[in-house]
């Protein structure tokens, strides 16, 4: 009878793991900007509103 051998998996590289948490993140904010800021990041009244606000009727979120 044949040994049973152990499975291996391999690893996920740091880097591609650092560079896909970097991404995700990015994407993440981007998606808040657009979709749930309403200007309250910008400490110049509703400028990330107005520069936004095209992006946000496109992905039919209302913003008013």
């Amino acid at each position: 009878m044949p040994k049973a051998q152990a499975l291996t998996t391999p690893g996920i590289p740091t880097k591609l793991l650092a560079t896909a948490a970097g991404f995700t993140g990015i994407m993440l904010l981007l998606a808040y900007l657009v979709a749930f800021d309403q200007g309250t990041l910008s400490q110049s009244g509703m400028y990330l509103h107005e520069l936004m606000h095209d992006g946000r009727h496109l992905l039919g979120v209302p913003c008013h």
